[in-house]
């Protein structure tokens, strides 16, 4: 199966949780994705995933200085981009839920 397709598919929610758990700037939320087992996350999706959740209205954004380059722009949940964690969170619960019967009745073990 092709994992980039399920990637793009929860990009949005795998970044609100990551950024949820603690604020973060691009390449940051990147490698928390990576680390947590998103290998396959492009570098430009995150960038403009949390591009659009910002101008959505989900996150936040603050810039800190930098001595070893540019200024870094960290991003971090809101209200609102909390609301939508929960939310798209309990869609996706149902979904995985679903498609473990789905695989269970089919006689694969996940």
């Amino acid at each position: 199966m092709d994992n980039t397709q399920l990637v793009k598919g929860v990009l949005d929610l795998a970044v609100l949780a990551v950024v949820a758990d603690a604020d973060g700037y691009g390449y940051d939320v990147v490698r928390r994705l990576r680390t947590a087992g998103l290998e396959d996350v492009g570098d430009a999706s995150v960038y403009g995933t949390l591009r659009r959740l910002y101008a959505a209205g989900a996150l936040s954004s603050y810039v800190v200085p930098s001595d070893e380059g540019p200024h870094r722009k960290y991003y971090g949940i809101n209200a609102q981009g909390r609301s939508m964690l929960e939310s798209q969170g309990r869609t996706w619960g149902d979904f995985a839920r679903t498609m473990e019967k789905l695989l269970a009745g089919a006689g694969v073990a996940s």
